[in-house]
């Protein structure tokens, strides 16, 4: 039963998670979603090419711009890496959550380019599936910390 309340919560979250994620990615203004930032396509095919003109110019564009272009990549995927296996009992395995964080990160781009809404970027690929990896990993941390939890519970219980 507390298994189940579990798998529940976690679906809430989730859901929660992909409607502030739809947002940011395609209608937040501050995040240079406006009508006006639409009217040309962008792109970037080679890997790295963004990253590196990130930190080449980070003096230009600003330390915040470089964290929301690197790290915000990575940090907004890590939620859908963490939730996934809690809410799906098929993607509990390592390399069925990073395959699914590439597909939800190559859907968005893919949309971003069509609605000409942000753009194209195989870096934002990379960024957004280690982030899914890395929420994975959060998520197997927590499933260790809360089993070796439990099994400290149970062992205390037994000796009194």
């Amino acid at each position: 039963m507390k298994k189940h309340r579990h798998r529940i919560l976690g679906a809430v979250f989730f859901v929660l998670y992909l409607v502030l994620l739809t947002y940011f990615l395609f209608f937040a203004e501050e995040m240079g979603r406006s009508p006006d930032a639409r009217a040309e396509y962008s792109y970037n095919l080679t890997l790295f090419k963004e990253i590196r003109r990130f930190l080449l110019y980070r003096n230009i564009l600003g330390w915040r711009a470089v964290f929301l272009n690197i790290f915000g990549n990575v940090l907004a995927f890590m939620p859908f890496g963490f939730f996934l296996p809690v809410f799906s009992g098929r993607c509990k395995k390592f390399w069925r959550t990073a395959f699914y964080s590439f597909e939800l990160s190559l859907l968005v781009e893919l949309l971003q380019l069509v609605f000409r809404v942000g753009s194209f970027d195989v870096d934002d690929l990379l960024l957004n599936t280690l982030g899914g990896m890395a929420g994975y990993g959060l998520y197997r941390l927590f499933v260790r910390y809360y089993h070796q939890r439990s099994q400290r519970g149970k062992e205390s219980g037994e000796t009194t």
